[in-house]
């Protein structure tokens, strides 16, 4: 076990240059991983939600009720800041219908697993990153929908049930799954949740390799403005989540976990959710697998720099 832990810790330690250089390989060599299926990015997906839901407690849920402000603004700002970023980048950098359909639907979706680790390596809330992602991922079915149908019911068709039900079964269903197992076999669950960060890191690499693959040609082909604009999006939702919670005088460890909360999305469910919502416009998966690999760079860049700010009260 002490062998598996040390493992797990080294693919925390260097998730995103791991991320990278599969992404390369995928993008620059794509038949090394053309035989990662398209159609197993759910069924991947649904492990990484899986282990969220192994580490997941009822004092997590609690927490919607003792720190009910603090949540509320973390759904405000994730169902509000990042899709209508996603939507303003573009509508500036006239997107085509395709892209533009997969830039917001990056935007509208909740904060992935992969914020809860750089919050933790940022030296943030990680009790108030864990809430959030868990309230955010709940309200999902609703509102990415909802928030998607919105922005883009001029531009294209979205197919609310669809999208709906997708998140419910790769979203909802392991989370809840995984939940009850840990609240019924708790010890057994306690020994193997050393280990899930390396479960994480290789099931994110494999749905990167496989969309990235799949879609290298059409990747390489969209030119540096998509590349522009998820990277953006990414970087000015970790400023405005910043932004946010220095206006609000949140604590230094409430608002790093703002911060990344907003900046980081569940980029692998946007792909799996483009493919679903939008299946006759194959571009619109392109952004969620560009986000997939720039956000864990971004991010360990700046738990690199989050980590080194003292941890202080704000009154």
């Amino acid at each position: 076990m002490k062998a598996l832990e040390k493992i797990s810790n080294f693919f925390g330690k260097y998730m995103a240059l791991i991320v990278l250089i599969v992404a390369a390989l995928a993008l620059f060599v794509p038949a090394s991983c053309l035989w990662i299926q398209t159609s197993w990015v759910n069924y991947l997906l649904m492990i990484v939600m899986f282990g969220m839901g192994l580490t997941l407690k009822l004092e997590d849920f609690k927490l919607v009720f003792t720190r009910p402000k603090d949540i509320i603004l973390g759904c405000f700002a994730q169902f509000l800041v990042m899709p209508l970023l996603a939507w303003g980048l573009g509508t500036l950098f006239h997107l085509d219908p395709a892209l533009m359909a997969g830039v917001v639907l990056v935007g509208t979706c909740p904060g992935g697993t992969s914020s809860n680790v750089i919050t933790y390596l940022s030296k943030g809330d990680v009790a108030l990153s864990v809430g959030m992602t868990s309230v955010n991922t709940l309200l999902a079915p609703f509102l990415t929908p909802a928030v998607t149908y919105f922005l883009l019911r001029t531009t294209v068709t979205v197919d609310l049930i669809s999208m709906f039900m997708s998140i419910i079964k790769v979203v909802i269903v392991p989370i809840v799954l995984g939940f009850i197992i840990n609240k019924l076999f708790e010890k057994f669950t306690q020994k193997i949740v050393t280990i899930l960060p390396s479960v994480s890191v290789v099931a994110i690499c494999l749905i990167v390799a496989a969309v990235v693959s799949h879609n290298a040609e059409k990747i390489m082909s969209t030119g540096a403005v998509v590349f522009g604009v998820v990277i953006l999006h990414n970087l000015l939702g970790y400023a405005c989540g910043f932004g946010i919670g220095k206006l609000l005088h949140m604590s230094v460890s409430k608002t790093k976990a703002i911060s990344v909360e907003v900046g980081m999305q569940n980029s692998g469910l946007a792909t799996s959710l483009a493919a679903t919502a939008f299946p006759d416009l194959a571009m619109a998966t392109v952004p969620g697998a560009i986000f997939s690999v720039w956000h864990n760079i971004s991010g360990a860049i700046l738990a690199n720099i989050y980590s080194r700010w003292a941890d202080k009260e704000n009154g």
